[in-house]
């Protein structure tokens, strides 16, 4: 099975004049293979942004190397972007176009246009129940709206590569449900999902591997069921194994 990501010796330390400097991220070693649903799980300040945003070519790391669909993400940031898309935290909605504006535009940032657009546009409204306000403007639109035309443009798209950080924000439980219906069967399709949650229940659902960190570092990694046997506690939850594992990592 090919990788659609590999990442070797990573590290990236953000300084202030007259301070030592911060390693937020801190050697991570790992590879994710093609069509699987990678989880990367701390908590708030363990490196996971960092990590995606080194990954998606937005920060360059301090030292060693990150490769994405085969490509250097230092050497040709252009071919990355190009072969993924990403969902961040923060709202990227156009709030002065329409819904199906939003749309129509990252589509054709991504090569798309004619009937085939349209016809995606319309396919991925209905799925994100936006089909009744494709002709609001996204500043009208709470920000649980706004989320799902964010995560609508990444379903948009057959780039090989998908990032999505903490994607369920503001979506009520039916959707969130057939959102994540949705992924699996991207990855059934070959696609590669690397997503951040706080949710742990997401990922103890969705992924196919799992790698917890924690300042930077490596702190587990393995599918769930590898993960869940860390623990002591029989039929333990992958939160109660979170739990233990940063109380450890803590001492």
């Amino acid at each position: 099975m090919s990788e659609a990501i590999r990442v070797s010796d990573l590290r990236k330390r953000f300084t202030r004049r007259g301070t030592p400097g911060v390693d937020a991220v801190d050697g991570l070693s790992f590879s994710v293979p093609s069509g699987h649903i990678f989880g990367l799980l701390g908590p708030n300040g363990a490196g996971k942004t960092t990590t995606l945003r080194i990954l998606t070519t937005l920060i360059r790391p301090t030292s060693g190397t990150a490769e994405v669909a085969g490509i250097d993400v230092m050497r040709d940031p252009l071919a990355v972007r190009q072969r993924i898309v990403v969902v961040v935290q923060e709202s990227a909605a156009e709030i002065f176009l329409t819904v199906r504006d939003n749309l129509h535009t990252f589509g054709r940032f991504h090569g798309l246009g004619g009937a085939d657009l349209r016809q995606r546009a319309e396919r991925v409204m209905e799925q994100f129940g936006l089909t009744q306000d494709g002709s609001r403007k996204a500043m009208d639109l709470s920000g649980g709206f706004r989320r799902r035309i964010q995560v609508a443009k990444a379903l948009l798209v057959d780039t090989p590569v998908m990032f999505l950080d903490e994607f369920s924000t503001g979506m009520d439980p039916l959707l969130k449900r057939a959102v994540m219906e949705l992924l699996r069967g991207e990855a059934r399709r070959g696609r590669t999902i690397v997503l951040t949650t706080q949710i742990l229940s997401e990922a103890e659902a969705l992924c196919d591997d799992i790698l917890i960190i924690n300042r930077g570092r490596e702190v587990a990694r393995g599918d769930v069921p590898a993960i869940k046997a860390l623990s002591a506690t029989h039929n333990a939850t992958l939160e109660d194994v979170f739990v233990e594992l940063m109380r450890e990592d803590a001492t």
